[in-house]
């Protein structure tokens, strides 16, 4: 088994009569539906369909719990708050509050699992994320963080940062193809581009995995080989390329 601490990621709670209903008609994916064992990956997008951050929506006792980046959870939780309005919904950047864990090479569990106040999420093969009280964190982290963005990597899930923010469409780095894209569900913001997107083979850039040139220190947001880095970690990247 190993562990690593993630600083990369914030976390947003969304709690209030409404936070369910208001989640679905602002995401990509269906959270009406979202029962309280599973978490789901999602896009939120702009009018013009970009993706404005992807999260992981986590379900919790008073509501949700939504792992995004943490330079964008400020801004996030600011953007969101303006679509309240008369809505019961209470929106918190709550990233100083937890301490954040990927667990991988373990057994993970079958489902969301919330213990007192800590959570486990699998999130892939014999992955999974453990999130606790940032005053009292039990797991004993024996990686560092690059590790587990490898991971991510190679499993294909995007991390959308404020340098890649308002740029892409979900289908460039592959949303629907992880099901964080539901074509069913209704409106959501920027629903009709994404939807035209997809139907009338309007992508002409794709996110694929490639290995990192040496020499390098790619970042998310440099532009490499007429392309657009997402994520790069352990000599492997992610990057938005032309189809």
């Amino acid at each position: 088994m190993e562990c690593a601490r993630l600083n990369r990621y914030g976390l947003l709670s969304v709690s209030g009569q409404d936070a369910r209903e208001f989640l679905h008609a602002q995401l990509t994916n269906d959270v009406r539906n979202l029962p309280p064992e599973r978490a789901l990956l999602a896009g939120w997008c702009s009018a013009k369909g970009r993706l404005l951050a992807t999260v992981l929506v986590i379900p919790a006792p008073q509501g949700f719990l939504l792992q995004l980046s943490r330079d964008l959870a400020p801004s996030v939780a600011k953007r969101l708050g303006l679509f309240v309005l008369r809505s019961k919904v209470r929106i918190a950047d709550e990233s100083d509050a937890w301490a954040q864990f990927g667990v991988w090479d373990a057994d993970a569990p079958a489902g969301v699992i919330w213990e007192a106040s800590s959570v486990s999420v699998p999130v892939g093969d014999r992955r999974y994320l453990r999130l606790e009280p940032a005053a009292a964190p039990s797991c004993i982290p024996d990686a560092g963080e690059e590790a587990w963005t490898l991971q991510e990597i190679r499993a294909g899930r995007p991390l959308i940062t404020q340098a890649t923010q308002d740029r892409f469409l979900p289908q460039m780095v592959n949303l629907e193809q992880l099901e964080a894209v539901d074509f069913r569900k209704g409106c959501y913001p920027g629903q009709e581009i994404v939807a035209r997107a997809q139907y009338l083979g309007q992508v002409k850039r794709r996110m694929v995995r490639l290995p990192s040139p040496e020499g390098t220190a790619l970042r998310p947001g440099d532009e490499f080989n007429g392309g657009v880095v997402i994520d790069n970690a352990g000599g492997e990247l992610l990057a938005v390329m032309p189809v």
